[in-house]
């Protein structure tokens, strides 16, 4: 090999991986533009989902060239196959590490036109992660008197942003779109924000604990996010209830945990924020170890602890541009509206939750 070419090669690898990620873990985002679509046997109609968010509905995996082929948006595209006897293509524009207001002002307002065609039939985003976690980290550095501002400023841009989405879809998306979906926050890291501070807290001159810090915040947001999909005319899939709670009833209250945490319409912001950080705050386990009975678990995060796990091979998403494939689904039939691994993976488990709104007929 020529050591002086590999050299230079890897130079412009370096080079071209900071310009897609920042100079800091906080400025970092990354395109990860995907159109796959589910080809289904002896069919002709195709319909399309419309997918928009961050590294979530992306597939990130760590990659900066590709993603998970079955994240979340193609896994409820694998469900609608089924259910239509179509094909559906799953177009998802997806931006990594970035924030709300950067999602909703580059892909879904920019991008607009993939929701615009006439076989569009389903609209979903997600977003506010990264708002999140940027506060969260930044929090994490402080030293002297704690300061909450950063927290406070993730969930209103959050809220501002949602509700602007939902307004901008609900104005834009083809008349015949059939169902609007957001997708809500799990907590990543649960188990390791079970930590000290290294600030002190200005009343109380002691350090505060991270998750009992973080929690209210990310429950409010998801509050919102089901909150505003209620007034709006969206349904809300609470990723938050079916990656954080047990799927049996761990504490004998007469319900299964996952669905004691879900958002339920006419909860207020109050009642629903005490039910999660307080009522069944024993409920929520770390998603490393989603519990699906009381001996049998998955592992729905990656081992960056942030992203979900998922199964079924990658796709070219990142700095060498987006793909455009198609394929047979990996399953034909659902027996009672779930995959033989809708629970084992958190991507399977997401689009799942997606696709228990999904209309009957196109």
């Amino acid at each position: 090999m020529n050591t002086q070419h590999h050299g230079s090669r890897l130079r412009l690898l370096s080079a071209l991986a900071m310009l897609a990620f920042g100079s800091t873990a906080s400025a970092s985002t990354l395109n990860q533009n995907v159109s796959w679509t589910v080809d289904r046997s002896g069919t002709t109609a195709k319909y399309r989902v419309a997918a928009y968010g961050d590294s979530i509905y992306a597939g990130y995996n760590g990659s900066v060239s590709n993603a998970a082929k079955y994240s979340a948006p193609t896994v409820d595209a694998e469900y609608l196959s089924a259910l239509w006897n179509a094909d559906i293509e799953s177009v998802r524009r997806a931006k990594s590490g970035a924030v709300a207001k950067d999602v909703y002002d580059n892909k879904i307002v920019k991008e607009r036109s993939y929701m615009q065609t006439s076989n569009t039939r389903v609209v979903t985003f997600e977003m506010c992660g990264n708002d999140g976690l940027q506060a969260r980290t930044a929090f994490k550095d402080q030293s002297g008197t704690c300061n909450y501002s950063g927290m406070a400023t993730a969930l209103a841009n959050c809220k501002t942003y949602v509700a602007a989405a939902m307004d901008y879809i609900n104005v834009n998306a083809h008349a015949n779109t059939r169902l609007k979906v957001i997708s809500n926050l799990y907590y990543p890291g649960y188990n390791a924000d079970n930590v000290q501070s290294t600030c002190k807290d200005a009343t109380t001159g002691a350090s505060v604990n991270l998750r009992d810090r973080f929690l209210p915040y990310l429950t409010k947001m998801n509050y919102w996010m089901c909150e505003y999909a209620r007034q709006k005319g969206f349904k809300c899939a609470d990723n938050f209830a079916e990656y954080m709670g047990a799927d049996y009833d761990s504490n004998g209250d007469g319900q299964v945990d996952s669905a004691a945490l879900r958002y339920v319409a006419g909860d207020t912001e109050v009642a629903y924020v005490t039910r999660i950080t307080s009522t069944l705050k024993s409920t929520l386990r770390d998603a490393n170890v989603k519990l699906v009975s009381s001996s049998s678990s998955y592992d729905y995060i990656q081992s960056d602890d942030t992203h979900p796990t998922y199964t079924g091979g990658t796709v070219s998403a990142g700095l060498w541009g987006g793909s455009t494939g198609s394929g047979a689904p990996r399953y034909t039939s659902f027996s009672g509206g779930k995959s033989p691994i809708w629970n084992h993976y958190g991507h399977e488990r997401m689009g799942w939750s997606v696709s228990v709104f999904n209309p009957p007929s196109p």
